[in-house]
């Protein structure tokens, strides 16, 4: 997860938009390269959010599925997990290439990505876009919050019945670090799900408003501000749970001062 947030801040922020911005006629800006940045930065994206997911379905299994648990979570299916989900959302982002077409021709040389006004009203397009938004955000938003909330479900039960047991004994120590450990659990789990519903909401309502209306938002100044803060809340919440996993995982802040 940390490396696909990293690998978006590359692709996004410092190839395509300070590039775009700063260094306007760089090899970065001739078409094939923009898009092949843009399909990178898909790539990525999609492989934060999803890896969330896998997260979550990780995090579900070794608290709530304690049979499953000794088959599921080994270090061969932490490999083979991210590996095919990487090949899956590769080939999802490959028609991302061909939205773009050339903003001018300098010496035959196409220079920039403009994005094709068919990209909005061609059925095809239309269609990937509703396959690209329901398989990411919106099939996400599902999985995470059931995950999250049943794995939340299981901790909560768990725990009052611990209490129980607890309040029974003899000599209680009332400090239980299992409990605080569990708490901790859940408050990640509930950061996770608020952090990247709220953060990806803005780009939904987006989408359904100009794919409903049929219009190219970069025909208005309003909604292309809406849209393109839209994608500066997207990319702020691929680039956040690395930062959750920081401050709430202590084996995560012992491996990275290690690595340091």
């Amino acid at each position: 997860m940390a490396a696909a947030d990293l690998l978006l801040v590359i692709t996004n922020f410092i190839l395509f938009r300070i590039s775009v911005y700063y260094f306007p006629r760089s090899f970065l800006n001739i078409t094939p390269v923009c898009s092949a940045m843009v399909t990178l930065n898909r790539v990525a994206m999609n492989c934060s959010v999803w890896f969330t997911v896998t997260f979550s379905f990780d995090r579900f299994v070794a608290i709530c599925c304690q049979k499953l648990k000794t088959k599921y979570c080994t270090g061969k299916t932490a490999a083979v997990v991210p590996a095919k989900t990487s090949i899956l959302l590769c080939l999802k982002s490959i028609p991302y290439y061909f939205v773009f077409e050339a903003e001018q021709i300098i010496d035959n040389v196409p220079w920039g990505c403009n994005c094709k006004s068919s990209y909005y009203t061609e059925p095809g397009w239309v269609a990937n876009n509703w396959f690209d938004t329901v398989s990411t955000p919106l099939l996400p938003f599902v999985l995470i919050l059931l995950l999250n909330a049943l794995t939340v479900r299981y901790i909560l039960l768990a725990s009052r019945v611990r209490k129980g047991l607890r309040s029974q004994s003899k000599g209680e120590n009332h400090r239980d670090p299992e409990m605080e450990s569990r708490r901790k659990s859940v408050i990640l789990l509930f950061s996770i799900s608020a952090n990247f519903i709220l953060l990806w909401l803005t780009n939904v309502i987006c989408f359904f408003y100009y794919t409903i209306a049929g219009i190219n938002p970069n025909d208005n100044e309003s909604s292309y501000i809406f849209q393109q803060v839209g994608y500066v809340l997207m990319n702020l919440s691929c680039c956040t749970n690395t930062f959750i996993y920081g401050v709430t995982q202590s084996k995560f802040r012992k491996q990275v001062k290690s690595a340091v």
